[in-house]
């Protein structure tokens, strides 16, 4: 009897400790920050931290990590509260985010990254989140984002792009954001060429729709500085066509030559259909450099001449340029018979106008005489 109460003693001695070491993790809270009862509010705010705090509370919904100096977020930096719907990173010295930080962050709303030091994100960061309303990344050095992203951020609401290195914004992604309400932009190079038309275009149906956007203030080219894109005429743009196809066919010629020096280098005699440029009438408007030309064959013999094959595109285009030259010949041709016709008609007309007042005139002759041989008449008779 007194094992048995013995044997039951222990056991209650070690149920006690296994209570005891789960208490502090109940409400676990980091020992730099300050927590609410229930720690679903973290504020490690100013705490001079360099990494994310542990441990944390699975029920966290919101998490304030500004003003300190982390400076990167590694794989599932915050699988410990997967159900935190705040995060906010903002003024740290964060350089690098990996691809997967934000894994398991199913319900994560607003996103806080301003003030840091990033130059670019994956692709693939917001992949895991589909509830993300609020994204600010203003206050970096991001030279853009990529248009992939416009699928996981289809439910935002605002996003905050301001003062970073962004020349030109991909308008793929612009158009998937079908939910935004407001767009800051201001603060970057932007470079107003040619590649420009596409954000300006989605700026006035944007706007049109009731969106809210700050400005766009052009950096480059030299003319364009400090003009509002929004307030430039599309007149200024209309160089553009003419432009694309000169570099459509500098690139061209740029990147055959690069082929034959290529061919001539490894000896290669592969079949000339090996050797077939496609450069796609797109690319060329969009301004990007193209890659290289044919897949490592070599030149024809001197004594093989052998047409080249035309891309399919540059084909459309020239028959384009053949069509309009027929269609404007045409026009000039029937402008050339209306004017013909017109001075045969006007010849005729003259030449009617002057019979009728010839007539008129013998008519007036004739009447004339007439009056005169009455009058004589009753003289006549008078003397008689």
């Amino acid at each position: 009897m007194q094992a048995a109460m013995r044997q039951l003693a222990d056991m209650r001695a070690v149920l006690l400790c296994i209570l005891l070491s789960l208490l502090p993790f109940s409400h676990a809270c980091p020992k730099e920050c300050s927590c609410n009862g229930n720690a679903k509010v973290v504020d490690c705010r100013g705490r001079g931290l360099y990494d994310i705090p542990h441990p944390l509370h699975p029920d966290t919904q919101e998490l304030y990590l500004q003003d300190n100096r982390i400076r990167g977020l590694g794989s599932m930096a915050f699988r410990e509260i997967p159900i935190v719907r705040v995060l906010d990173l903002s003024n740290n010295s964060i350089t690098s985010v990996s691809p997967t930080a934000l894994l398991g962050l199913r319900n994560l709303q607003h996103l806080g990254l301003a003030y840091n030091n990033l130059r670019e994100l994956d692709k693939r960061l917001f992949g895991p989140i589909r509830t993300l309303s609020h994204l600010d990344l203003s206050h970096n050095s991001l030279w853009g984002l990529s248009g992939a992203m416009g699928d996981n951020l289809r439910n935002l609401s605002h996003l905050g792009l301001a003062h970073n290195r962004i020349t030109r914004l991909d308008r793929s992604l612009l158009e998937a954001l079908t939910r935004l309400d407001s767009l800051t932009l201001r603060g970057n190079p932007w470079r107003c060429d040619c590649q420009i038309i596409g954000l300006k275009l989605w700026l006035e149906t944007y706007l049109f729709k009731g969106g809210v956007v700050d400005e766009v203030i052009c950096s480059h080219p030299e003319e364009m500085r400090d003009r509002d894109l929004q307030k430039v005429p599309y007149q200024v743009f209309h160089v553009c066509m003419t432009t694309s196809y000169h570099y459509l066919f500098a690139n061209i010629h740029h990147l055959e030559t690069e082929r034959l020096l290529r061919s001539h280098a490894h000896g290669n005699h592969a079949h000339p259909s090996s050797h077939a440029l496609h450069i796609p009438i797109g690319e060329g408007l969009g301004g990007g450099t193209g890659g290289g030309g044919g897949g490592g064959g070599g030149s024809l013999p001197e004594c093989e001449p052998k047409q080249r094959h035309r891309p399919v595109n540059l084909r459309h285009a020239i028959a384009t340029v053949v069509i309009t030259g027929v269609v404007c010949g045409i026009v000039c041709l029937m402008m050339l018979a209306a004017a013909v016709y017109g001075c045969a008609y006007a010849a005729i007309m003259a030449k009617y106008q002057r019979e009728l007042k010839k007539n008129e005139e013998l008519a007036a002759a004739r009447k004339a005489d007439h009056t005169t041989g009455d009058e004589k008449e009753p003289l006549e008779n008078a003397i008689a």
